[in-house]
């Protein structure tokens, strides 16, 4: 299948222009880009800023993750997360701030990325990622999901009653989500452009 013929396929995700003569290369395709997609999160993670009165940085972290959804669709999304969660929490040392382990105060936001990236990816098969206005819904939509379990996790695993936790761990980053949103706004579209281009 040619670049064109993916581009303008229904359904389909930048991946998916990835070519993949035989069933046994497609699985290979599909395994390097989760472990892509995990590595990717694990390094965009360690970009990470204190936020002043808050457990919880701000990183790249939850930007790889929702570009990894959108990029690589519902299932290889939530299987990338996925692995990301377990080696972390197996002792690899590439959550935020180079943590490893289960728990801690940012963990929930992990679990959430896991909700985001299969809600992100299906949205993207629906065209989510190919406009300007759709991409900046599909990113925020994203973002919410991780927030709607990162923040009463953090709440939990510190004692801070839920206001708290908004004021900690939702607020302070606010502006950048909105910069991570209009981010995504130039670069999906934008690869798709370019991809049609190639085709």
């Amino acid at each position: 299948m040619s670049l064109a013929a993916a581009s303008v396929r229904p359904g389909a995700v930048l991946a998916d222009l990835l070519p993949a003569v035989t069933a046994p290369r497609a699985r290979v395709r599909d395994a390097a880009l989760v472990v892509g997609g995990a590595a990717l999160t694990g390094v965009a993670a360690q970009i990470a800023v204190p936020v002043p009165g808050s457990p919880v940085p701000v990183t790249g972290q939850t930007f790889a993750a929702l570009l990894v959804g959108a990029s690589l669709g519902a299932r290889r999304g939530f299987l990338s997360m996925a692995l990301y969660a377990v080696v972390g929490v197996l002792g690899v040392p590439w959550f935020a701030e180079a943590k490893a382990g289960p728990g801690g105060a940012s963990f929930g936001y992990v679990l959430g990325m896991l909700l985001a990236v299969t809600v992100v990816g299906a949205l993207a098969r629906r065209g989510g990622d190919r406009g300007l206005l759709r991409t900046a819904g599909t990113m925020l939509a994203g973002e919410a999901l991780i927030y709607a379990i990162g923040v009463p996790y953090l709440a939990l695993s510190t004692g801070m009653s839920l206001s708290e936790a908004v004021v900690a761990g939702l607020v302070p980053f606010l502006v950048g989500d909105a910069l991570k949103a209009v981010l995504a706004m130039g670069a999906l579209p934008a690869a798709w452009k370019l991809a049609g281009r190639k085709g």
